[in-house]
């Protein structure tokens, strides 16, 4: 089967950086589903695994985890796919990535596609959509008011592939008055366009910002992106118990400054749940599955902006590095080998 992959972590101007290679399809057992991929999304993730992580034994590293594609096997313990269904999905970080013509999946971790969007809009949301979801309600607990804070979250980097989808299941699962950031007229005017109530600069102190808006300090902030350069305005905004969550990975910030605030810290990472085998790692099918309900029902788009075909080295790279640069807004999608 037709794959990219690397042999030799590094930068992406270097040739090597990703190959057009060929492997051995897989075959299905356990759990398992054999996906055949027809779009693939790119992530932050993969940049950061490019740039660092080698590949097991000398193989091939093959990156990718945002994926919508077709059952062609299914695992002899799989109850809730069969051949033929449409699916989407964020695979695990500890196996070989989507950016490959078949891919193996665990069946718990991946939702039946919306039947509304095509391979490319689907295959945009997956990994966002968990991130935003988990952050937000498993570990912000937005359901369960702050006391005395106004009833709204932040949501720093709002015009990014997870900030993109946070705001709508922010509006659409939640009542909180929904602020999020973005510092160019587009990345602004796509943000509201998502249903942000407010829009503030984050390449301009937060703080006052907030301030400004006169509805009292947040209860939540989720911070996406470049959060070791907004923990003073974190901590100065934020409500008296409120709750912060962060996704990036910032080198180091002083956790001190919220101590007297009483706030609470939390990081998400969707990947947890597969790399562990967490007991309620199935929870994320059911995610992607309430999600694919909200987008039929045409309360959710996707946050798909660009699309480039085919799934190749050379389309990888471009992508690779536009996401890397910082500059990209919403998802972009690479469809059909």
């Amino acid at each position: 089967m037709k794959a990219i992959g690397y042999k030799v972590p590094g930068p992406i101007a270097a040739d090597a950086a990703l190959v057009d290679i060929n492997l051995p399809r897989p075959v299905a057992a356990g759990y398992d589903i054999l996906v055949e991929v027809k779009a693939v999304s790119v992530n932050p993730v993969d940049y950061k695994v490019r740039n660092s992580t080698p590949p097991a034994d000398g193989d091939w590293k093959v990156l990718g985890w945002d994926a919508a594609g077709i059952v062609r096997e299914v695992g002899p313990d799989v109850t809730q796919f069969e051949l033929g269904d449409e699916v989407y999905y964020a695979g695990s970080i500890t196996r070989p990535g989507t950016n490959a013509e078949f891919h193996l999946v665990d069946a718990r971790i991946v939702g039946h596609k919306p039947a509304s969007l095509s391979w490319a809009e689907a295959a945009a949301l997956p990994l966002t959509t968990l991130t935003a979801w988990e952050a937000m309600f498993d570990r912000l607990d937005v359901a369960k008011p702050v006391p005395g804070a106004a009833e709204a979250i932040l949501i720093i980097g709002g015009a990014g592939g997870v900030g993109s989808i946070a705001v709508q299941i922010a509006r659409q699962r939640t009542d909180l008055t929904v602020i999020a950031t973005a510092s160019r007229p587009e990345t602004q005017e796509w943000v509201r366009g998502l249903g942000a109530h407010h829009v503030i600069d984050h390449s301009r102190p937060l703080a006052p910002q907030i301030a400004e808006l006169g509805i009292g300090a947040p209860a939540f902030v989720f911070s996406t992106t470049h959060t070791e350069q907004h923990v003073a305005d974190i901590a100065e905004l934020i409500a008296p118990q409120g709750r912060f969550g962060l996704i990036d990975d910032p080198k180091a910030f002083d956790i001190m400054v919220f101590k007297r605030k009483a706030v609470s810290i939390h990081h998400e990472l969707m990947f947890t749940r597969s790399i562990y085998g967490t007991p309620d790692m199935n929870e994320q099918g059911e995610i992607l599955d309430a999600m694919a309900a909200l987008v039929d029902d045409g309360k959710i788009r996707t946050t798909l902006t660009r699309r480039l075909s085919p799934i190749n080295a050379a389309n990888l790279k471009t992508v690779h590095a536009l996401i890397e640069s910082g500059a990209a807004k919403g998802k972009i999608v690479l469809e059909g080998f």
